[in-house]
């Protein structure tokens, strides 16, 4: 197999179009195509913490227009493509390069054909709002719980006690929202983090409110920093709060000022599991007009 290059992606810079050549093709067990290219507007679906979903379009060349289905994560090594789920290693894991597979029905375009790539821009413009909304709102989760602690622990990009890190089980980013699980069981408990905290989940969902109110139309930048073009590039979200700038890892789309935000709300629920209790944040954003 000839050797397939690092995929380098532009939707990190907001980019939704572009112009790209094909590398890669191979067929997929379910009878579509799976098409790298040399370069992508598409953010694909993370396979090892799959918060955000995959950007859809469609790919045009001079033969034709291929829809695109989805967008997966692909690792290669010794010449090997492995896609998606099969992928045994994390992004970023020496001896693999990861590109981007643009998942079409065949026919598709071949290798060698310039391509231009189009992204559906209200899905990207949505999806960016959820992950934006979704990091406002753990960090106002931190700070509404931040008395909660009877230890220390490691803190978050605005210096308060990381519980979002600590306790978070499955993270969805959603059309303008998300919903975020957390575990709040013995593992925490040792920690320091004390479950009366939440006996009133109405008060804890006030303050992280008011927090978000807080920073609702303020005219912070927000933006995606980064060191290295290709797919497994580090990559941190930058926002400018009034308190200060935070940042931290983030693979995703964002939107691009606090300006731009009308408001985020989150609702909190709580439910008995076995050995503790499973805490939901459900966050919702709505954007200035």
């Amino acid at each position: 197999m000839t050797q397939i290059p690092a995929t380098v992606v532009t939707y990190p810079d907001g980019d939704v179009t572009g112009t790209a050549t094909v590398v890669h093709a191979v067929l997929l067990a379910d009878g579509r195509t799976g098409i790298v290219l040399d370069r992508t507007p598409f953010h694909p679906v993370d396979t090892a913490w799959p918060d955000q979903p995959a950007d859809v379009g469609v790919l045009r060349s001079s033969s034709g227009e291929f829809p695109v289905v989805t967008a997966l994560t692909g690792g290669v090594r010794e010449g090997d493509l492995v896609i998606g789920s099969d992928l045994p290693v994390r992004m970023g894991a020496e001896g693999w390069t990861f590109v981007v597979v643009h998942v079409v029905d065949a026919p598709a375009p071949a290798v060698g054909e310039s391509v231009e790539a189009y992204v559906d821009p209200e899905l990207r413009a949505a999806l960016s709002a959820g992950h934006t909304a979704c990091h406002l709102a753990s960090l106002a989760l931190d700070a509404a719980l931040a008395d909660a602690w009877t230890k220390e622990v490691p803190t978050d990009a605005a210096g308060h006690p990381a519980f979002d890190m600590l306790a978070i089980q499955t993270s969805r980013i959603t059309a303008y929202g998300s919903t975020d699980v957390y575990r709040i069981g013995k593992s925490l408990r040792r920690k320091g983090f004390d479950p009366a905290a939440l006996d009133d989940l109405r008060a804890v969902e006030e303050r992280a409110n008011a927090t978000l109110a807080s920073w609702a139309e303020t005219p912070g930048a927000i933006g995606i920093h980064r060191g290295d073009r290709t797919l497994a590039g580090r990559r941190t979200w930058r926002c400018e709060l009034p308190e200060g700038a935070v940042e931290l890892p983030c693979g995703g789309t964002h939107r691009t000022s606090l300006a731009e935000v009308e408001a985020i709300t989150v609702a909190l629920a709580s439910a008995e599991v076995p050995g503790g209790v499973e805490l939901t944040m459900t966050t919702g954003i709505r954007l200035a007009h």
